[in-house]
């Protein structure tokens, strides 16, 4: 396995079991993820993004092929040695708590403090560059639910950070943002990776924001995942067929979507 790719999927089917029978929402799916790479995933909704990213995250099985993680078979990697190597940030609301941002952040370092849960000064550490990453450090005091859905997000972000894994995984995190807003995050995920050379995937409905920021994407459709660059797909006329709908369609030499 090349040193450089941090997740590999090989040919992997996903969905889920009902009763006695598997539903397939798709398959023959290969997918590998590099270091310093941002990484879109792109598709009309309902075609099973969250699902495919809980089935390479290893919260869902695969119904069929192999996910690798840094070489090993996710499906037998300790829930340890997942949490250091993998950080996911769902779509999920925080559950109330009276978590200050510092605190909501230094969960990240779970994985490497004792059992008590104790920072030792290299958690501390950690915590404050993930701040700094993010330029939250301002609002370290503040209680999570004082700030905004952007700085929220920020601080999401900087809570994986923190975990300091090669892989972060995000669900939709530009979701409830306004544009200025899911800009900032866009060009935050695209520094983070060049600066920290970690693998960062995420679903998104900004195709056109994808497109201008994203190292690769992937693009679900009923019959396909593809993983490309955005100038392949471009030149293969990829979003062409992303839509049903004669109304909106992908002016290549723009490289965005028109509404016709």
């Amino acid at each position: 396995m090349d040193n450089k790719i941090i997740l590999q999927a090989t040919q992997i089917s996903i969905g889920y079991s009902d009763k006695k029978r598997n539903i397939i929402i798709s398959s023959g799916i290969d997918l590998s993820l590099e270091k310093g790479k941002l990484i879109a995933l792109i598709g009309a909704n309902g075609i099973g993004k969250s699902t495919l990213l809980r089935t390479i995250t290893g919260i869902q099985k695969t119904i069929s092929g192999t996910v690798l993680l840094n070489g090993h078979n996710i499906r037998e990697i300790d829930a340890l040695t997942l949490a250091q190597n993998l950080s996911v940030v769902l779509t999920e609301k925080l559950p109330p708590s009276n978590l200050t941002v510092f605190e909501l952040i230094a969960l990240g370092r779970q994985p490497y403090t004792n059992w008590i849960g104790k920072l030792t000064a290299d958690d501390i550490v950690k915590v404050n560059e993930a701040m700094e990453l993010t330029q939250i450090s301002h609002l370290a005091a503040k209680k999570h639910y004082e700030i905004s859905d952007g700085q929220l997000q920020k601080v999401l972000v900087a809570r994986a950070l923190a975990q300091d894994t090669p892989l972060i995984i995000l669900d939709e995190p530009t979701t409830h943002l306004d544009l200025l807003h899911k800009v900032s995050l866009f060009k935050l995920l695209k520094k983070l990776t060049a600066e920290t050379d970690k693998c960062i995937l995420f679903s998104t409905h900004d195709i056109d924001m994808a497109i201008q920021l994203s190292d690769e994407m992937i693009i679900m459709t009923p019959e396909t995942v593809q993983q490309d660059q955005p100038c392949n797909f471009i030149s293969k006329g990829s979003f062409n067929t992303l839509f049903k709908d004669e109304n909106i369609i992908f002016d290549a030499s723009k490289g965005k979507f028109v509404i016709s």
